[in-house]
């Protein structure tokens, strides 16, 4: 049995441990998760700053491989009416802050971000930063659509502090393009790229993902080559979610328009050599950048961070999200946002927090997620300290040695190294100190494929 055969299984992408299905049925109530905030924050605060997601759901079209939480629509009307709860949930927040925040990181997602206007999303900066002051090394960011995204937008959050901007491509195969309804030219990205770095970004993303509906080896190569084109100083590529049971979007295609496997594996394999031939380097789970960006600097100095938002090299102990269905993390407790839009409404009306669930970490959590967030980070991690150490690892260990034998890690008396063919399997090798999934199997299917 060769390797994809034998570790393609589900596996959970680890931006949390533990994931959000095995979140404790008891979640903190609204009065302890402000208190759980209010010691992270006057914890960290002062020396470090606090970071902030803000999830923009809305867009004009439905992506059908998306699995974000959007709504669709093409009345902006929608816009200043959630801007107002956003800024509604943060001044909740303020209140159990007490102190003024210190912000280390701002993230825009969506959703589209730039579904709405520049105006509108300077009112939303504006009034987070109203009552709060920007960190020396803050870094500020936000998810775009190259099809929407304008030169005013651009401009505005340049001016309002912005030096990064992620730009969902997924594919520029004309093909692919239109079976998961994302129809964007080459020339329209390019022309977004070129504002961008004229008006003075730092740091341009791209999204690209494999494993998508009529994808094949040829259309990868040809996407990877149009993005040399315009070298983005760090890349994201995802693999394909395939979970029509909870989008029902992605029934738009079926399971014989995917690749598979070894297929889909091998168009993996051939974007990640062409990545490294082309000057980026690995960079965590899925990720790769220039040696030239920040999130790479941050991996060799072993300071690189991965949570709801993904990799940064903006560590922080809190973690607040605001609008419908983010996820705050206090360290110590995740909580989750309302996922429906009017629900988000209807609990901020009611002058509470509009959280729907949440988790609260044991000491053991807290020892594993260390050990999770080490493999995904550093492609290592260790228990050389009492502190490092819980029952649970001996379990990890047992379930790591067959990976061992097959050239996956490498396993020593107080750490385990994460080996160049193991990284191709990182979720897997997680899913070995992932106590809380072994303790209770999944029943039915809760996560995508890992390979």
């Amino acid at each position: 049995m060769n390797l994809v055969s034998k570790y393609n299984v589900q596996a959970p992408r680890y931006t949390s441990y533990p994931t959000v299905p095995y979140w404790d049925k008891t979640k903190p109530d609204v009065e302890e998760w402000k208190r759980l905030v209010k010691f992270s924050f006057d914890k960290s605060n002062e020396a470090d700053g606090i970071s902030i997601y803000i999830h923009l759901p809305f867009c004009e079209s439905l992506c059908t491989y998306c699995g974000c939480n959007t709504r669709i629509t093409v009345n902006h009307a929608v816009e200043d009416v959630y801007i107002n709860y956003v800024l509604k949930e943060w001044s909740l927040y303020l209140s159990v802050l007490g102190d003024k925040p210190n912000i280390k990181e701002i993230h825009l997602g969506g959703g589209t971000p730039t579904f709405f206007s520049a105006e509108n999303l300077k009112k939303l900066i504006t009034g987070i930063l109203e009552n709060a002051s920007l960190t020396k090394d803050a870094e500020l960011s936000f998810e775009a659509h190259p099809n929407n995204t304008h030169l005013c937008h651009l401009k505005t959050m340049y001016d309002l502090g912005f030096r990064r901007i992620s730009l969902g491509i997924q594919d520029f195969d004309p093909k692919v393009q239109e079976i998961i309804n994302r129809v964007q030219p080459f020339e329209i990205v390019e022309s977004v790229v070129n504002m961008a770095r004229n008006i003075g970004y730092s740091s341009v993303n791209f999204d690209l993902v494999y494993g998508l509906p009529l994808q094949t080896k040829e259309s990868v190569v040809n996407t990877i080559n149009q993005v040399m084109l315009l070298k983005p100083d760090r890349i994201a590529f995802y693999s394909y979610a395939h979970v029509p049971w909870i989008k029902p979007g992605q029934r738009k295609f079926t399971e014989a328009d995917l690749p598979v496997d070894n297929e889909k594996k091998e168009l993996y394999e051939t974007g990640r050599s062409l990545f490294k031939k082309n000057g980026y380097e690995d960079v965590g789970m899925d990720h790769f950048s220039l040696k030239s960006d920040t999130l790479y600097k941050a991996a060799i100095s072993k300071k690189l961070h991965r949570n709801f938002m993904g990799y940064t090299h903006n560590y922080s102990l809190l973690m607040i999200g605001l609008g419908v269905s983010s996820i705050s993390d206090s360290w110590y407790a995740f909580a989750q946002n309302a996922k429906i839009v009017e629900e988000y409404y209807k609990l901020l009306d009611e002058n509470t927090l509009p959280l729907i669930k949440g988790h609260k970490l044991s000491s053991s959590d807290l020892i594993l997620r260390k050990h999770i967030l080490n493999l995904v980070c550093n492609y290592k991690t260790s228990w050389e300290n009492e502190s490092e150490k819980c029952s649970e690892i001996h379990t990890a260990l047992d379930k790591l040695v067959e990976m061992e034998k097959d050239g996956l890690v490498e396993i020593h008396p107080s750490n385990v190294i994460v080996t160049e063919v193991g990284k191709g399997f990182l979720r897997n090798i997680c899913m070995a100190f992932d106590a809380r999934l072994w303790s209770e199997a999944p029943k039915t299917q809760l996560f995508s494929s890992s390979v």
